[in-house]
């Protein structure tokens, strides 16, 4: 089983600076893709932010030049660094990770964080 604990969201003012985190446990020995996706009310969870084992990111359009995704593998940790927050940017984030449990099998699972909720103001 694993684990995903968000950290980090919470209300800023428009043009401001946000930065969540997301730690990883439990038992697992490898860890693929690791992503931040956005929630808002009556809407569907869509990807924001995506870094895979390679360290290759990629960002949903509007978010480009203004976020950016980290990972620190030997902390289990992603990052989300948002500058310039608008207040589109307003939603349920949700830390989401692929995980390889075993090392016999090749299989992986998908875990989500329980979500971190930002507000932006204008």
């Amino acid at each position: 089983q694993v684990h995903l604990v968000e950290s980090g969201g919470g209300l800023v003012q428009a043009g401001g600076s946000l930065r969540l985190s997301c730690a990883a446990s439990g038992s697992f020995v490898s860890v693929n893709d690791m992503g931040w996706y956005r929630q808002t009310l009556g809407k569907q969870r869509d990807l924001v932010a995506l870094i895979d084992s390679g360290e290759n990111t990629n960002y949903e359009d509007s978010v480009k030049g203004r976020f950016t995704i980290s990972r620190d593998n030997a902390k289990k940790t992603v990052y989300l660094q948002m500058n310039s927050l608008k207040p589109e940017d307003t939603g349920v984030y949700y830390c989401y990770g692929r995980f390889r449990p075993s090392r016999t099998y090749l299989q992986t699972y998908d875990y989500w964080g329980q979500g971190t909720q930002v507000t932006v103001s204008s």
